[in-house]
């Protein structure tokens, strides 16, 4: 199964709310006991949570960071039925990636020390992706950073990925919400930089999210031209719109055919 491109967020406690999200296009939910949920509400919206949960929607659960109060309590949560991953915010250090157990896990990187440590947090057992908390971690080094203004990070994100065998990660979310096509824009620079798939605050952003990481009609078209040239040469060298292709470039081919 191809991992998810999009990622929508609904706060746990607004179970109104939920099989809404459920319906609203993106591959993956993620429901919010933590940023979401002040204080006060935890232990209600775990509530609410629990009372919704089912094999049959299953979705991705964002806990509270450990050493928090409500760290134990929505761990509990997370081994029920109907829980597919774990979101671990604050992931800074395997130790505490490791202490989830067995659980599926989703590290999200919102620090200096979980940019600082991302290869090892990537290398846990239990994790299955990486993803970029970029709001927090532009608070985190007192930056007033624009997309491009953290391409270095996000760059030692998909390397810490690719070393560890991960699935591509997760893009931190637009704050666009009246604006699609910002959200594309950022969604497909992310894509450019070897992510696969992006977190979404709003259902509005999911289409554009989807669209910029599913391949292109010129993507498509390219490809086949590539894939049909190497197979009529029989292994000699070729060329497709004017351009020599070798073996990366048809590999890169064929894994847009296999993405559509």
């Amino acid at each position: 199964m191809a991992a998810p491109r999009s990622y929508l967020f609904v706060p746990g406690n607004r179970p109104e709310r939920f099989d809404k999200a459920l319906g609203a296009g993106a591959d993956a939910v993620i429901v919010d006991l933590e940023d979401a949920v002040p204080p006060a509400a935890k232990s209600a919206a775990r509530d609410a949570v629990a009372a919704w949960l089912a094999p049959a929607h299953a979705i991705v659960l964002r806990i509270n960071a450990a050493g928090t109060p409500w760290f134990e309590d929505d761990l509990a949560l997370a081994r029920r039925a109907g829980v597919a991953a774990v979101m671990l915010p604050k992931a800074e250090r395997a130790a505490e990636v490791e202490a989830v157990g067995d659980v599926a896990v989703i590290a999200l990187l919102e620090s200096a020390a979980g940019l600082a440590n991302a290869r090892a947090v990537a290398a846990c057992p239990n994790v299955r992706r990486l993803a970029f908390g970029a709001i927090d971690f532009q608070l985190d080094l007192g930056l007033q950073a624009g997309f491009d203004d953290l391409l270095a990070f996000r760059s030692e994100i998909a390397l810490a990925s690719r070393l560890a065998g991960l699935a591509p990660p997760v893009d931190s979310p637009s704050v666009a919400i009246e604006h699609a096509d910002e959200v594309e824009r950022e969604a497909r620079a992310a894509r450019r930089l070897g992510f696969g798939g992006k977190l979404c605050i709003h259902p509005r952003q999911v289409a554009g999210v989807n669209a910029a990481f599913a391949p292109t009609p010129d993507e498509l078209a390219w490809a086949a031209r590539v894939v049909e040239a190497a197979r009529a040469s029989g292994g000699a060298a070729v060329q497709v719109d004017g351009r020599m292709i070798d073996r990366p470039v048809i590999l890169r081919a064929q894994r847009l055919l296999d993405q559509a």
